[in-house]
């Protein structure tokens, strides 16, 4: 019953997808864990936070356009890789490449960086964003010759994948607005979605993946979003730590991620 319910919204996954679909949430939610256990990843705010033994750096900048800019380049690729496989298929690698290329153009227009990021942390997070985009990709081409899902989540995904996209970009536009080039100090960010959550580009990070779940209506893109959504709360659960510790006028009504909840 619940399986035929199910699958009137997803494909049916191969053994392949749904073993790698429990390894991306295993990952990611694990990552996410240990986030929220004060164990920060080394980036941004973060850099010197943590067990990381490297200490081989490069910029801000440097480091974050390397983490976005080869899963962009997958998704291009993928144009040329699976030609002619559908709207949905046509979907889901421009939503993918769309949103890497979003990511890589703010790392180099948009952002302001506090600090350098090590090597090793920007190539995992890097490998993290490419292989599940390849994956992604991969296990919309499986789906070929399938027999579509009863219920078609392609219209309403664009239109939850656009709305995550635009108030990501608004509230990356907010921070980056915040102090300006080449100044290091933080201070708490204003405007937006910003007077309730401290986080409000991760909510619609997740946002925007939700809508790609629904444009793809697969096990792959749905552990993706359910493992991503996982680590940004323990993220935005770390971030609002720090802000805490670091300004006592910090207000205690501003949650992590989630509006009045957490």
């Amino acid at each position: 019953m619940e399986t035929s319910m199910l699958q009137g919204f997803i494909y049916p996954p191969t053994w392949f997808v749904m073993v790698m679909s429990v390894l991306i949430v295993a990952f990611l939610g694990n990552n996410g864990l240990t986030e929220i256990r004060g164990n920060q990843l080394q980036y941004s705010k973060f850099w010197n936070v943590g067990s990381q033994k490297s200490t081989f750096k490069v910029s801000g900048r440097k480091g974050m356009f390397m983490v976005y800019f080869p899963a962009f380049l997958f998704g291009l690729a993928s144009f040329c890789l699976f030609p002619n496989q559908g709207l949905r298929f046509i979907l889901v690698k421009s939503a993918l490449t769309i949103h890497f290329l979003k990511r890589t153009l703010e790392v180099l227009f948009v952002h302001n960086y506090s600090g350098p990021m090590f090597v090793d942390i920007a190539t995992m997070i890097s490998l993290n964003y490419f292989i599940n985009t390849a994956l992604m990709i991969y296990a919309q081409h499986l789906t070929r010759g399938l027999p579509e899902p009863q219920v078609d989540l392609k219209y309403p995904g664009i239109a939850i994948f656009l709305v995550g996209l635009t108030g990501n970009f608004y509230h990356h536009c907010l921070l980056s607005n915040l102090r300006g080039e080449g100044k290091k100090e933080y201070k708490i960010p204003k405007g937006g979605l910003f007077n309730l959550v401290i986080c409000p580009h991760y909510l619609f990070e997740i946002l925007g993946f939700i809508g790609v779940s629904c444009i793809a209506q697969t096990w792959s893109a749905v552990s993706f979003t359910l493992g991503s959504a996982i680590l940004l709360m323990g993220r935005s659960y770390g971030t609002r730590r720090w802000y805490l510790s670091k300004f006592e006028d910090f207000p205690e009504g501003v949650k992590a991620i989630i509006p009045f909840v957490f």
